[in-house]
């Protein structure tokens, strides 16, 4: 049975972008601090990826398909039409724009976070469904959708920008499922109880 997990990369202090987070600064000001431990260089070039890195990419690449938030769609610009070869859907309270009929695997859902999910995980064929943005998790959370958080935990305070749970429902209780501790993040994975 497909699970839909978040996989996110964050601060100690909650933020997963930096300060001036837009469209011409997707991810805000040092942003790429927050996937150095994933192979990547302050500048965006890759580096060699560690052992743990390699097992995570593994792991998300396993996934079925894509549920997203129309912000973080829209700043990486759909994917191009390709997240590692699966659908992706768009969680978006409007229609897309026209750009996106290059794109035969992304799918904007209209009719909210409960059918986006439903949608993705049909799509998934069994496999687990990643979900991304802020936003989205907190509408999944709230809906009773999103079942796991896979959190990268960056040692590093940004002291600005965009919180990952700024606005939550009500208290949401975590099982803490397994945990990889590195000198680069402290990767933790949660299962949501319900």
């Amino acid at each position: 049975m497909s699970a839909s997990v978040l996989y996110m990369s964050m601060s100690a202090d909650g933020y997963i972008a930096g300060p001036n987070d837009e469209p011409g600064n997707p991810g805000g000001d040092r942003f790429m601090r927050l996937h150095e431990w994933y192979g990547y260089a302050p500048d965006g070039s890759s580096v060699e990826p560690s052992a743990v890195a390699k097992q995570f990419t593994d792991e998300f690449n396993a996934t079925g398909a894509v549920l997203v938030g129309r912000r973080t769609a829209e700043q990486v610009e759909d994917y191009h039409g390709n997240h590692h070869g699966v659908p992706i859907f768009v969680v978006s309270h409007e229609p897309p724009g026209p750009t996106v009929v290059r794109y035969p695997l992304v799918t904007y859902v209209t009719d909210g976070i409960v059918s986006a999910m439903s949608q993705a995980k049909a799509a998934a064929g069994g496999r687990d469904v990643a979900v991304h943005g802020a936003y989205t998790a907190q509408r999944a959370l709230e809906a009773g959708v999103l079942d796991e958080i896979q959190i990268h935990q960056i040692p590093v305070l940004f002291g600005g920008g965009r919180r990952l749970f700024d606005v939550l429902p009500s208290r949401i209780e975590l099982q803490v499922v397994r945990v990889i501790d590195t000198p680069d993040a402290t990767h933790i994975r949660y299962r949501v109880r319900r």
